[in-house]
């Protein structure tokens, strides 16, 4: 197989990240990522097991693969998601492993993730106010993800990032109270615009969706920071980047979505993550590998890559590594490059992994 840098899309991108969605089963019912009745979960034997999701990662390393991180559904729901953390951990090309979870069960699991080498996490927190966290999870205890939260600092877990999904007439008049998190704490607090999917159980409406320059607009009225605010409005950061001298660089690295800016006397940041791909689709160094062996070039795309089916018969390490090619190949100019409407796909969140 070739050396590292191979993977680079027709578009020019040099693809460095993979996400894995290790499971589509969830603990909660999230309104804006499943129906409330949830989804028929894959089987057992449907879904890849660790050792296959660490094949790939190993083989895609040697391709360039340098970032990981862990999904679902709720990746904390999968048994054995240490071994795959450790088993990342321990291929010398992989130099960052991260998840994204809701943290309600990483409590008693910080400390043997963290030992097991992950990195960071971006913990989902939409709201402060246990009834309204209960009203969006439909099934979720504040209390349990806030001692998530702390359990992860207390591990080393750096940086911690808290994304909330803003919707109007729910969550959204707490924007102020959110953000102010990074007042008293050295958490990344990142607004996300809703993005309304066909699969996300019936919450599909204009009417939910805050823009993101009106949330940006209230975290600006709490005073911010001159250098970080110019820095933000300026460049966009990568998903990596920590402080100011790497947000004044970062803008030759687009490897995130986010934006940031720090309120004045702040020791964490505010991030905005706009629905709009055009916005960092020209930079996007990612790929998606589904629970069931998938891969998906791009979030909003229809393209897939069978890889389960290669890896249960029997493919060579070479055979492996040309369906990451072809997943780098498969990817779009942009989100919106299939045509009219954006936010076609019927598949909830959970089973693409977000």
């Amino acid at each position: 197989m070739a050396g590292l840098g191979e993977l680079v899309d027709r578009f020019g991108r040099e693809i460095t990240y993979m996400r894995i969605s290790v499971t589509d089963k969830c603990n909660l019912r999230c309104v804006y990522c499943m129906p409330e009745e949830g989804v028929k979960a894959k089987t057992h034997g449907e879904m890849l097991t660790m050792e296959e999701f660490a094949r790939v990662v190993r083989i895609a390393s040697t391709l360039g693969i340098s970032r990981v991180r862990i999904t679902g559904g709720e990746p904390l729901a999968r048994k054995g998601v240490a071994s795959l953390v450790r088993a990342a951990a321990g291929i010398p090309a992989i130099r960052d492993i991260s998840m994204t979870t809701n943290a309600t069960m990483l409590a008693p699991m910080a400390d043997e993730l963290a030992g097991a080498g992950l990195r960071r996490v971006n913990i989902s927190l939409d709201s402060l106010k246990p009834d309204t966290y209960a009203r969006l999870t439909r099934r979720g205890d504040l209390a349990s993800a806030i001692a998530g939260i702390h359990a992860a600092q207390r591990a080393g877990l750096r940086p911690i990032r808290l994304n909330a999904v803003v919707l109007r007439g729910i969550n959204s008049e707490e924007i102020e109270s959110l953000a102010a998190l990074t007042l008293k704490h050295d958490w990344d607090v990142r607004f996300i615009e809703f993005m309304p999917f066909w699969g996300n159980g019936g919450l599909f409406g204009e009417e939910y969706v805050v823009p993101i320059h009106e949330i940006r607009r209230r975290v600006l009225a709490m005073g911010v920071a001159d250098r970080m605010a110019q820095l933000s409005e300026a460049k966009r950061t990568d998903v990596c980047a920590t402080g100011v001298e790497a947000a004044a660089t970062a803008g030759q690295n687009r490897s995130g979505p986010a934006s940031y800016l720090r309120l004045r006397g702040g020791l964490g940041r505010v991030g905005f993550i706009s629905r709009d791909g055009d916005e960092f689709c020209g930079g996007c160094n990612r790929i998606r590998l589904t629970a069931d062996g998938m891969f998906r070039p791009c979030l909003l795309s229809e393209a897939s890559i069978d890889m389960k089916t290669a890896l249960r018969d029997g493919a060579d390490d070479d055979a492996i590594a040309d369906h990451i090619r072809r997943a780098a190949a498969a990817k779009p100019a942009s989100g919106r490059s299939r045509g009219a409407d954006p936010f076609w796909e019927a598949r909830p969140l959970s089973q693409i992994g977000g």
